[in-house]
């Protein structure tokens, strides 16, 4: 049988569990400031870390227009099914939606969650209604991105399967140590969305920490302080 996914490239770092998980950014990478920061915190501390590209972004096979949340979420499982035990998954942007999600419906294989600007149902409050419809009718928009030879597309079946994976419409059954971090001057995810999720997670664990001129990326070297020493927190 061929494997219905694509092949994945990723960084697996060994030591101590449990293992920290980074799940990147919609359209982003592995070679990102906050993962290799990440990485080289575990090296430093002897803790097994992993960082991958999800089907289609960075070093991973696939086309990254013939992607879905859904199957970006089935790269994550396949990636922590590779650690034993459960993981300490850190996810930026979309990355903390996937890991609301993997951390929901898998709480056997998750220790705690770090969210940076976490962006869980953004194909609901993060589309216009005219880029929805667009989305719909035409089956992809393009917005301008940090490179302008290379638009931010979105898809019609990345769009669907978001829709579908919603989950910020009412309790969220997490019961593991959670770490929000956030910036006010995030333009991208508005900041009050991680004291929304802080409230509907379940768990009584759950802490949000505000940075009051940081922006959505997060990536200055005082920014990357705090992730970690939020991580240390969890590990």
């Amino acid at each position: 049988m061929t494997d219905p996914r694509p092949k994945l490239a990723y960084h697996l770092t060994p030591g101590t569990r449990p293992a920290v998980v980074f799940l990147p950014g919609y359209a982003s990478d592995m070679t990102g400031g906050k993962a290799t920061a990440i990485e080289a915190w575990a090296k430093a501390n002897g803790r097994a870390c992993l960082r991958f590209d999800y089907a289609g972004c960075g070093a991973s096979e696939g086309d990254f227009e013939d992607q879905s949340l859904a199957g970006w979420r089935d790269d994550v499982l396949a990636m922590i099914a590779l650690i034993d035990g459960p993981v300490i998954l850190v996810g930026s942007s979309m990355g903390g939606w996937l890991m609301l999600l993997v951390a929901r419906d898998h709480p056997a294989k998750v220790a705690g969650l770090v969210g940076i600007a976490a962006a869980p149902d953004f194909t609901d409050w993060g589309f216009t209604v005219e880029e929805k419809l667009a989305i719909l009718s035409e089956g992809r928009i393009e917005r301008p991105s940090d490179d302008p030879a290379h638009p931010m597309v979105y898809t019609r079946a990345f769009w669907a399967s978001g829709e579908a994976n919603r989950l910020m419409f009412g309790p969220i059954a997490i019961d593991v140590p959670v770490r929000l971090i956030h910036g006010m001057g995030d333009v991208v995810v508005p900041w009050n969305r991680s004291l929304r999720l802080a409230e509907l997670i379940r768990s009584p664990d759950v802490q949000v920490t505000l940075v009051k001129d940081g922006d959505h990326r997060l990536s200055r070297e005082g920014d990357i302080a705090r992730l970690l020493s939020l991580i240390e927190d969890i590990a």
